[in-house]
């Protein structure tokens, strides 16, 4: 962020018009990167990702534009094993339906890309930004490549004898595109000016860390239910068939496999995480109220606790429905929407006033 110097007060302030240029820059990629996530999420329950087999990060911006290209890239996807176990049969003009999708996936990718680092470079050239704002925004540019690698990592997972990626990979990449989300709003967050009124208890700050730390979790949780199919079995709602911890929960051994790789147990913790969560939100909520907080730093909190309880109800809803794609993807925006009200929060109650 550009700095200018008052010459009578010797007080560093912020150059307006460059710092609200970065906030709104790093807002529109974040709005990218939340677009990025859904059409993911579409990707996934559509059952597209394998559908483009290979990885070319310059050349593959252009989709097939001609026949022998389309049947080419068809053949590339009939080789695999989804295809030979799955979809045996499928036409060319089925295949197109799902190769759109991963191919609009893919495409988003490379437009974040461009979209974050030419303007970077511009305001680095510029000199609209400092030098330790310049390292943390390049640090995001290069999590943005590894994120990308690990997208093809993940793909490639499942091109070969299995016909789905690995969920481990899955959850890896899904929590890093929440990353590189948050620390796009936290950056901007820390431009914008801050508004003078008391500043929130340490109890308070330490708390909304604490929640956003645990809702991060609940996301990577539900990177591996989305990984393992988890959410088609056991569509029963508060009880998993008819018992509250279902019967396989510890079935595996080592007893650390259950945690990660058994259906029941995954669907299990994803719960009792979202449980956990649907009641720290109040908790935080109830102690922002009586801390007598200024409403600039309660707003966040107030519109977290809505967002909340929302989710639970597409999250419950989504289950008990058998995850229909439109309201699979209506959770994974909820958890999107509920992710970002948890980082404005910590964000707010964690700064001090200027």
């Amino acid at each position: 962020m550009a700095e200018t110097i008052d010459s009578a007060t010797a007080v560093r302030k912020p150059a307006v018009t460059g710092s609200r240029a970065v906030v709104a820059w790093l807002f529109a990629c974040a709005g990218l990167v939340v677009l990025m996530m859904l059409v993911g999420a579409i990707t996934r329950l559509t059952e597209s990702g394998l559908s483009i087999a290979e990885w070319n990060p310059l050349m593959g911006a252009l989709p097939p534009l001609t026949g022998a290209e389309w049947q080419r890239v068809f053949d590339l996807y009939r080789d695999t094993s989804e295809y030979r176990t799955v979809n045996a049969g499928m036409t060319l003009a089925e295949f197109r339906t799902i190769f759109w999708w991963e191919y609009l996936h893919r495409l988003l990718g490379r437009l974040i890309g461009v979209a974050f680092g030419l303007p970077l470079a511009w305001f680095l050239l510029r000199w609209r930004i400092g030098r330790a704002l310049g390292l943390r925004l390049f640090g995001l540019f290069l999590l943005g490549g590894l994120q990308g690698g690990i997208g093809w990592w993940m793909v490639k997972s499942g091109l070969v004898d299995r016909v789905d990626v690995s969920h481990y990979r899955l959850a890896t990449h899904l929590g890093i595109a929440f990353l590189i989300l948050g620390a796009m709003l936290w950056v901007a967050l820390d431009i914008l000016p801050r508004p003078r009124v008391s500043e929130a208890p340490a109890a308070l700050r330490h708390g909304a860390k604490l929640l956003l730390a645990l809702i991060f979790v609940l996301a990577l949780s539900g990177g591996l239910v989305a990984g393992l199919d988890a959410g088609f079995v056991y569509n029963d709602w508060p009880l998993m068939n008819g018992a509250f911890v279902p019967e396989l929960y510890g079935a595996m051994r080592p007893w650390w496999l259950n945690l990660f790789d058994n259906v029941a147990a995954v669907q299990f913790n994803h719960r009792m995480l979202a449980y956990t969560v649907a009641l720290a939100t109040p908790c935080l909520w109830l102690a922002a109220r009586r801390s007598d907080l200024a409403a600039a730093l309660r707003r966040p909190v107030d519109l977290l606790l809505g967002m909340v309880a929302i989710q639970v109800s597409l999250g419950v809803s989504t289950l008990m429905l058998g995850v229909p794609i439109a309201l699979g993807v209506a959770h994974q925006g909820g958890a999107i929407a509920v992710f970002c009200l948890a980082v404005w929060s910590a964000h707010t109650l964690h700064r001090k006033s200027r």
